[in-house]
């Protein structure tokens, strides 16, 4: 079973809004076993809209579109919909009684005629009642595809996704369960990974596809089967990922959606009875603030100075300034003074510093990794020597 999402709306086009509709929309029809096949974005022009649905009903079953349900001018999914449809609008009792009490409950301004356009709707449409907002959800068929229509707003599609399309498309439909499962790998690249695991990839079965994912400094590889028997499916998937994860164990450190790097990094302090404080410089307690952002990381995470400034290197840290006269600040050794300060002030079993050029008016200008990029940096290291550790069965 396959759909195609359709976005509607000059705003991402333009690169305004984030398309997030289609990232949730992906994700739930998946849980039920519909097979995204393409997601399009166009602009709120007819001629536009109608190729896209024609184009689309003749690639996919489910066809969802998003936005252009306003009620002002620019917004013309309805209308263009009856046109694909060889239908018209006709009012709805209840939408318009819903549009006039949002009104009166929520604003003090007079009911415009544009706002009870909201209330005309196909008249082959099934309609889908939007609680949350004026525009209602539409579902409507055609030459067995189905075409739903959403509000583009996010808690509004979201709603109506959950509570009323996915629940109609498990009723008319029959779906193959399909599932997922990602393995999260640190510090050793896709081409290395492919040496280890290359013979039992050529030993999958036909029915679980591998996927790469690689991004800096890590690689999720996903494992994906559909079929009829849940029980099957799962299992099969499970054999094999176990088989993998026990190919990549020195790298592997869990499942997505169930640990991260950080959360695994705390369970490894914590069990081990052991300490961290950090010393950042260039990255401006990053890693501090992604730390601190776990629950339950005071029972291993005593604190981190951000010595940004070169002085504080010296009058807070207490690195001397001998040293960073002699190395400048952006060089090992004033890397591991720092450290070894940050264990020594906050009485630490390890301690992990950061230092480099982060300003555009330095000589040599670098730019900021995000924040979870910094974390991975100085911290995979941690990881690997903890997991090799346990690998050999060395406490």
């Amino acid at each position: 079973m396959l759909a195609e999402i359709i976005t509607i709306g000059d705003e991402i086009l333009i690169g305004q809004i984030v398309d997030t509709n289609s990232v949730f929309i992906s994700k739930e029809l998946n849980k039920i076993g519909v097979q995204v096949y393409q997601i399009t974005s166009i602009q709120d022009e007819r001629s536009h809209i109608l190729q896209a649905l024609l184009d689309a009903s003749k690639r996919v079953d489910i066809v969802i579109v998003t936005g252009g349900l306003g009620p002002t001018k620019d917004d013309i999914t309805k209308q263009t919909f009856c046109e694909f449809l060889d239908d018209k609008l006709v009012e709805d009792p209840k939408v318009l009684q819903h549009v006039k009490e949002l009104y009166k409950k929520h604003t003090k301004t007079t009911l415009l005629p544009e706002s009870l356009f909201q209330a005309l709707l196909p008249s082959k449409a099934t309609i889908l009642f939007n609680e949350f907002g004026t525009a209602p959800g539409m579902w409507m068929e055609k030459d067995n595809t189905v075409f739903v229509s959403l509000p583009g707003v996010p808690y509004e599609m979201k709603n109506l996704i959950s509570t009323k399309v996915i629940p109609r498309l498990i009723k008319k439909f029959e779906f193959p369960f399909i599932y997922h499962k990602t393995l999260l790998t640190f510090g050793m690249g896709e081409s290395e990974i492919v040496k280890i695991i290359h013979k039992w990839e050529n030993l999958l079965p036909e029915t679980i596809k591998l996927a790469y994912l690689p991004s800096f400094g890590r690689v999720r590889l996903r494992l994906s089967s559909k079929g009829k028997n849940k029980e099957e499916v799962i299992n099969g998937v499970d054999f094999q990922m176990d088989t993998l994860r026990n190919l990549l164990k020195d790298i592997s450190i869990g499942y997505e959606d169930e640990t991260t790097l950080i959360q695994k990094i705390a369970e490894k302090f914590i069990e081990k009875k052991q300490t961290l404080s950090l010393a950042e410089s260039c990255t401006g307690g990053a890693i501090a603030e992604q730390i601190t952002a776990q629950s339950g990381v005071s029972a291993f995470f005593k604190g981190s100075i951000v010595s940004y400034a070169t002085e504080i290197k010296s009058t807070v840290l207490g690195v001397e300034k001998e040293l960073i006269k002699n190395h400048t600040v952006v060089s090992k050794e004033v890397a591991e003074a720092m450290a070894f300060q940050s264990a020594k002030i906050f009485n630490t079993d390890y301690a992990i510093s950061t230092t480099g050029i982060a300003g555009p008016t330095k000589a040599i200008p670098m730019m900021r990794w995000g924040q979870f990029l910094l974390l991975l940096q100085v911290l995979q290291v941690f990881m690997q020597r903890n997991l090799a550790l346990e690998n050999q069965g060395i406490e």
